[in-house]
């Protein structure tokens, strides 16, 4: 589980605004979530903090793919549940330095899946919304003072909500979230995305290359592509038929100020011919490819109906690494899946050994209710799973490590974001995603200028600025 907050938006120019503030648990697409949010609800007077205690309104952006995701809610609301009742008593007797009375808001995808418990184990919650409908929390939060229990997003209407968000967004720095995709189709069996995020959707090609062109005027010079299948965008384009994730990397590029674009999560199964002929000839399209594949076991894929195999996979990844040769892996990979056996997990290991990634997330099964895996024969002991995750994690940090240690001596074009923690210093990416620190660069954020790198970490680059960037500078 990860944790974002919402950065802190600029003065509307109120005296005393109301205060806001957003936990985000989970994937990108919560956080780009999460930002949309804050951006609804600006206009009606809510600047973000970076505390519960001190927000009049609390919004628990959930994900469900990770174990005990909703436990993990509610030990959250607990706490704030506390705050709430502190707020009401204060407000009673006068005590302190008291605000109005908090709403608390649980939203995503544990609020589409679990939305009526929710509101049944925990009477603190005001609001509960999934994440095709935060769109309307304006519109709750107008009637939250005449009743609480409202919840709404047990349909899917993605459209609804992106033609509702407003198109000027809240950004903080050079690199933006951008969803274009949502939803999906695939069903895998250990999945709950396709009950909680509903079927895939694409949003028009002139809807993503407008708010791409907002982002740009705003200072944005990275744009990250955002989809549960992101490689299966099909949005309409101007003349009407559908257009393709590939066509749309060319479009955004030819944006003035879009120098990099990168995109996430993909399929195997949706990578085209012509998406990945568009990573040889496309500039602006970052050589670094999250592509997913859980298991190296066809036995284990089969199982999980993935419906491709490690065969086609690794077939992929030449035809990938053909058309670019300098392109970094990142994968996801789940061990102790139902039925898994020692040998299907050194299938595994020897794939992560052939095509050495850059970097990938391992994780360790956990059933999710209401999926086919959750039922399936052959659940594998705990300690074995654990065993089997530990050697998997060791391999894949020794990768990304080398990957990491290979460009010392090299220069490459980092894009910087950030100050660092000292003095001057400043943090950027590189073409392949990692962090670069770099001293006496902070007057370089939002640029792209030449780093000579130093020497590779497990997490991070060290480098410095190359004559060229200083004679620039």
């Amino acid at each position: 589980m990860t944790e974002t907050l919402v950065p802190p938006a600029a003065s509307d120019g109120q005296a005393a605004p109301k205060r806001l503030f957003i936990k985000t648990y989970g994937c990108q697409m919560n956080v780009y979530d999460s930002e949309r949010m804050a951006d609804v609800l600006r206009p009606l007077g809510y600047a973000t903090t970076d505390t519960a205690a001190d927000a009049d309104f609390v919004i628990l952006n959930t994900c469900h793919i990770r174990e005990k995701a909703a436990e993990k809610v509610y030990s959250e609301l607990g706490k704030l549940r506390e705050l709430k009742d502190a707020r009401a008593e204060n407000s009673k007797t006068g005590s302190g330095n008291s605000r109005n009375s908090m709403i608390i808001a649980v939203a995503g995808c544990v609020a589409q899946a679990e939305g009526e418990e929710i509101m049944r184990r925990q009477p603190a919650v005001d609001i509960v919304v999934g994440p095709q409908a935060y769109h309307q929390l304006p519109e709750l939060l107008t009637r939250t003072a005449r009743a609480r229990g409202e919840r709404i997003g047990a349909d899917f209407a993605p459209v609804d909500k992106f033609d509702a968000l407003p198109q000027a967004r809240g950004v903080n720095g050079p690199t933006a979230f951008l969803t274009v995709q949502e939803g999906c189709d695939k069903f895998c069996t250990f999945c709950v995305v396709p009950y909680t995020r509903g079927a895939e959707w694409s949003r028009p090609v002139a809807a993503v290359l407008a708010e791409a062109r907002e982002l740009a005027g705003r200072g944005v010079r990275e744009v990250t592509l955002l989809g549960q299948n992101v490689n299966a965008y099909d949005g309409e384009g101007p003349d009407g038929a559908s257009s393709t994730l590939a066509r749309l990397a060319y479009a955004l590029a030819e944006i003035p100020g879009i120098d990099r674009i990168r995109y996430t999560t993909s399929h195997p199964n949706d990578m085209t011919d012509a998406l990945i002929a568009a990573h040889g000839e496309l500039d602006a399209l970052m050589p670094w490819l999250h592509l997913p594949v859980q298991s190296g076991s066809d036995r284990v894929l089969r199982l999980m109906n993935r419906r491709h195999g490690r065969t086609k996979y690794l077939e992929l990844i030449d035809r990938i690494r053909g058309s670019r040769p300098d392109m970094a892996m990142s994968g996801d990979f789940i061990v102790g899946f139902p039925g898994e056996t020692d040998r299907d997990f050194e299938e595994t290991m020897d794939l992560v050994r052939r095509v050495g990634y850059a970097s990938a997330f391992a994780f360790m099964y956990s059933p999710r209710p209401g999926t086919p895996a959750a039922s399936m024969t052959g659940q594998v002991p705990a300690e074995v799973a654990r065993a089997r995750l530990h050697a998997l994690q060791a391999l894949l940090a020794e990768q990304q490590l080398a990957f990491n240690m290979d460009k010392a001596g090299r220069t490459v074009d980092v894009l910087f974001e950030k100050k660092g923690r000292h003095g001057a210093q400043a943090i950027g990416r590189s073409p392949w995603l990692q962090s670069v620190h770099v001293d006496d660069a902070d007057h370089l954020i939002g640029r792209i200028v030449p780093v000579d790198i130093e020497y590779g970490q497990q997490n991070s680059l060290k480098g410095r600025l190359t004559e060229k960037a200083l004679d620039g500078a």
